[in-house]
């Protein structure tokens, strides 16, 4: 279980293959789990009398006075940026709700973007790429909070307005899976890398659904699929055309520059290119995973735990993020959990031979740790 990285489907939006927020990048638990969308918004009280108005003492003048101190500005030059062919005040719509889901506040992206396309159908606005992008952009909200009904109504709207469509499709496999609706999901996928032969995490979901349908179907179990569409030789070639967006660019430079600092053993400098990778991608499992490398190898057993959740909520199956983990419990001296994690391990892949010699370990470690409490 080394540092090779694998690359899970996110839920990120529009405009790449990787996965970020939704207006530039593509992207399984999925459990989409994600914000309720609070926003991020605080409760109002009531200030004390010798408070300022922004809830902060002020600074005494020589007069005896308060002299108010400024507040630093807050940058939403994002919200003119060109969106398509959206009149501005959608367009504002369209970017604020990128804005939010990048920070994770899905339930308020999710509203942006559905005031979007109800002003799309107000204002006429006939641009089947625009009115895509955003069907697939709040489809990628309800996957992050977990609805995939919703997200699988929003994706195929999406897909009817510009059929082949990438993140569409990606998502509503995701949604598929979720519900555990696997001939849909394989379909999905396999329609998917047709367009994209690059998209890892399209690999790792068919070679992972396709042992559940064997077990479920047995040994005829694609003659129980649904038609896999072929997508014309046309959408291939224009996707491959596509120029990789600015985010998209700089997420590859951030994950060159993680694997040579991991190699030289750099593991504290790694940490923070990871961490810094992971603004651009929040939902890539794979930076999650290899975050948790070193969080493991400075000793922060709580860290990588967490970062190992995280991977878990978006890949259900990741059995680099369950070995991980184990570690990451042992460490804390969970030695029951880490038992557990690693039979997980196991169970995903019998031929894992260190989490075979890792359980052996721990198995011993939780023998000892119980008959220390006995004997306490």
């Amino acid at each position: 279980m080394g540092n090779a990285q694998e690359k899970p489907p996110g839920s990120g939006g529009e405009g790449g293959a990787g996965r970020s927020c939704p207006s530039n990048t593509t992207g399984t638990r999925t459990t989409a789990g994600g914000g309720g969308g609070s926003g991020g918004k605080s409760q109002n009280h009531k200030a004390p009398e010798k408070m300022m108005a922004n809830g902060t003492h002020g600074e005494k003048s020589p007069a005896g006075g308060h002299k108010e101190q400024d507040s630093p500005a807050v940058d939403t030059s994002y919200l003119d940026a060109p969106a398509g062919s959206l009149p501005p005040h959608l367009a504002r719509l369209k970017n604020e709700g990128n804005h939010l889901f990048k920070h994770g506040q899905f339930g308020d992206a999710l509203e942006k973007y559905t005031q979007a396309i109800s002003g799309c159908s107000e204002a006429g606005v006939d641009s089947p790429e625009d009115l895509c992008i955003l069907y697939s952009n709040r489809a990628a909200c309800y996957l992050k909070d977990g609805n995939s009904n919703d997200c699988i109504q929003d994706c195929t709207k999406a897909l009817e307005l510009q059929p082949y469509s990438l993140k569409p499709l990606l998502r509503r496999a995701m949604a598929y899976e979720s519900l555990e609706r696997y001939r849909k999901a394989y379909v999905d996928y396999k329609t998917v890398l047709q367009i994209d032969t690059g998209i890892q995490a399209a690999h790792d979901s068919v070679h992972r659904i396709t042992k559940m349908l064997i077990e479920q179907d047995g040994p005829e179990w694609r003659d129980k699929l649904p038609e896999i569409p072929v997508v014309p030789l046309s959408v291939q070639q224009q996707h491959r055309e596509k120029p990789i967006s600015i985010e998209m660019a700089q997420a590859r430079a951030a994950r060159a520059a993680q694997e040579e600092v991991v190699k030289k053993g750099l593991f504290q400098e790694a940490l923070g290119k990871y961490s810094e990778c992971l603004t651009l991608k929040p939902d890539e499992c794979a930076l999650y995973t290899n975050r948790a490398i070193c969080h493991l190898k400075l000793n922060l057993f709580e860290e990588a735990k967490q970062d190992c959740d995280s991977a878990l909520q978006l890949d259900p199956a990741n059995k680099k993020a369950f070995y991980r983990r184990a570690l990451a419990f042992k460490g804390l001296q969970d030695y029951l959990s880490a038992s557990s994690d690693l039979q997980e391990v196991l169970q995903l892949d019998p031929n894992v031979r260190e989490a075979e010699q890792e359980l052996e370990v721990v198995t011993g470690l939780l023998r000892q740790s119980l008959m220390d409490t006995a004997r306490a």
